[in-house]
């Protein structure tokens, strides 16, 4: 069975693909799977070559996707943010008619975007951080009046905290509104909330489960991109989390629950806050997690008891069953 990891993109989470990549590439079941690596620069051209050169960023020859995609049996995303968390790419793939791994394409849709991911949490009564969106310039009296300080500011449809600032004062203001602008047209503006950053990993379809969850300590308090992937000593693990049983239970159905709420399908990474009276608030949802040696959702599931090779296997299967499923649907009247 020949399996495409494809990753890179047309997104500021480009390099963060290409680490992601290169784990799932090194535990894929070789005796089991040909992998093919596809590669994406960020003028959007794709290659399919030697895993480790395209990972270096070389292309040794260029194709038009519909031959790179040719006679693939399941295609693993590992693009993260725009152009290939948010639908896009899902959708290629429905119309080409091949399985993948994960959220289909609305699932994709509404958990790469913030403002409608937090538009529903609300509406379905999940306790969530105060927020704004804005199109514009927003105006710092009315963020205060509204979040207080200090807030978040950050594109909507960017993770790895790609863009994000904690603002402090006026002075920090214009500076991280102008930089979450520059990632994208809408931006979303939070209000802090003090307490334990707690994380947790979904897997499946109509049943899904959930890991143990872990828990995240940023050095600083803030965990930014530089504190994920710069930083060696960024941020500290704590897995599973120290947390009592009932507090477990408690964020694996939250979850689960916010997984089936969000269309998600396959996997996804479910994103806490845990303030000082233990009340849970959900931050985000990434359908497309990170894959690198240090990302969290490998590691809760292998804390968990799925190894990361199996957790790897577990997913093309859904992958494959999820397409199944689609393709016995009546296509005519």
């Amino acid at each position: 069975m020949r399996i495409g990891v494809l990753f890179g993109g047309k997104s500021g989470e480009h390099e963060v693909s290409l680490r992601s990549a290169r784990s799932v590439i090194d535990a894929i079941d070789r005796t089991r799977y040909e992998v093919v690596p596809i590669g994406i620069d960020k003028e959007g051209l794709w290659c399919r070559s030697d895993d480790t050169l395209a990972l270096q960023g070389g292309r040794p020859f260029i194709e038009a996707c519909s031959d790179v995609l040719k006679n693939l049996d399941v295609v693993f995303p590992v693009l993260h943010g725009p152009f290939g968390e948010d639908g896009t790419i899902q959708g290629m793939l429905e119309i080409a008619g091949i399985p993948y791994v994960g959220a289909s394409v609305l699932g994709s849709c509404i958990g790469l975007d913030k403002d409608v991911t937090k538009r529903l949490l609300r509406d379905a009564k999940i306790r969530i951080a105060d927020f704004l969106v804005y199109k514009r310039k927003p105006d710092f009296e009315e963020v205060v009046e509204r979040l207080g300080l200090p807030f978040f500011v950050k594109p909507v449809t960017m993770g790895s905290s790609v863009g994000l600032t904690k603002v402090n004062s006026f002075v920090e203001f214009e500076s991280s509104v102008d930089l979450a602008f520059s990632f994208d047209a809408k931006i979303i503006i939070e209000e802090t909330i003090y307490g334990r950053e707690i994380e947790c990993s979904v897997l499946g379809l109509e049943a899904p489960i959930a890991s143990l969850p872990g828990e995240i300590v940023p050095k600083g308090g803030v965990y930014s991109y530089e504190n994920k992937y710069l930083d060696p000593e960024g941020a500290k693990f704590i897995l599973p989390a120290k947390l009592s049983p009932q507090k477990i239970k408690e964020i694996q159905e939250m979850a689960i629950k916010v997984f089936e709420l969000l269309c998600c399908e396959g996997m996804a990474r479910v994103d806490f806050f845990m303030d000082q009276y233990e009340n849970i608030y959900l931050n985000e949802l990434n359908t497309i997690p990170g894959f690198t040696s240090i990302s969290l959702y490998p590691k809760m599931w292998e804390v968990s008891g799925i190894p990361y090779a199996e957790l790897i296997q577990r997913l093309i299967t859904l992958a494959l069953e999820k397409s199944m499923r689609k393709n016995l649907l009546s296509v005519s009247i």
